[in-house]
């Protein structure tokens, strides 16, 4: 762990040049660095946060910043997927399976949230959106992870070993989502494209979920250094690998 603090300023370092900046803005001029500026740019709200308070936001927003590619990829792979919902395109059915009203829960999932969200959306008899299903399984997990909070203040606590256990699941979800086939031998889904006919593979869904995992395993590590905590870990074969609990851990 004695990079941990090393690697912790740096993160904060970054949060603290993004303050005046938002995505999609262009980067701060000189100007803006005049304390006139500061004062107007300075949101009240981190007040109220500590430094890990500040990692753990940067870290989520990558993380779900990551499951919104994720989908988008898996949608551009798997056109007939978006269509099964009769959406006009590829945004519009973007923009109802990461509409945060939903809570991730979706008609299709049967009542399925989670990991058990996951299973459903690769069983080879399953009729509906499988993107989307195995997407909010993916989000709803995470979402738990994180106590089903958006930003971090003080008071708030989060469980690095719920963090720990969604990053392996997600080691599992990538596992399966690349093995998982009819009984005709075909991928129920498709995702990284192998080297073939002279053309390099596409691996850019395994580093995609490589860096959500990255994400997770650096902010549990640095949750529980920070207050004195043991994680839980756990080695198994992502072949015969099950789902690790999160949303029920306490």
């Amino acid at each position: 762990m004695r990079h941990a603090v090393p690697v912790a300023m740096l993160l904060l370092a970054g949060c603290a040049n993004q303050q005046g900046r938002q995505p999609g803005n262009p980067a701060t001029s000189p100007a803006d660095n005049s304390v006139g500026n500061s004062i107007a740019t300075f949101d009240p709200k981190q007040v109220g946060k500590s430094d890990i308070d500040r990692v753990a936001d940067l870290h989520r927003r990558e993380v779900f910043a990551g499951v919104r590619v994720l989908a988008e990829k898996l949608y551009r792979r798997n056109p007939r997927e978006w269509k099964k919902g009769g959406h006009a395109s590829i945004e519009a059915a973007l923009d109802r399976l990461l509409d945060p009203r939903t809570g991730w829960r979706l008609a299709e999932a049967n009542g399925r949230r989670d990991t058990d969200a996951i299973l459903l959306s690769l069983r080879e008899d399953f009729a509906g959106d499988r993107v989307a299903t195995f997407i909010a399984g993916i989000g709803g997990m995470l979402n738990a992870a994180f106590d089903n909070k958006t930003e971090f203040f003080m008071l708030d606590s989060l469980d690095p070993q719920k963090l720990y256990n969604s990053a392996r699941n997600l080691e599992i979800a990538a596992w399966k989502l690349a093995n998982a086939r009819d009984a005709g031998g075909a991928l129920l889904l498709l995702s990284n494209e192998l080297a073939q006919g002279g053309q390099p593979a596409n691996l850019s869904f395994e580093r995609e979920f490589g860096k959500m995992i990255g994400n997770l395993d650096l902010l549990a590590a640095l949750i529980a250094d920070k207050g004195h905590r043991i994680i839980a870990r756990v080695a198994q074969s992502l072949a015969t690998a099950v789902f690790l609990p999160v949303a029920g851990l306490r």
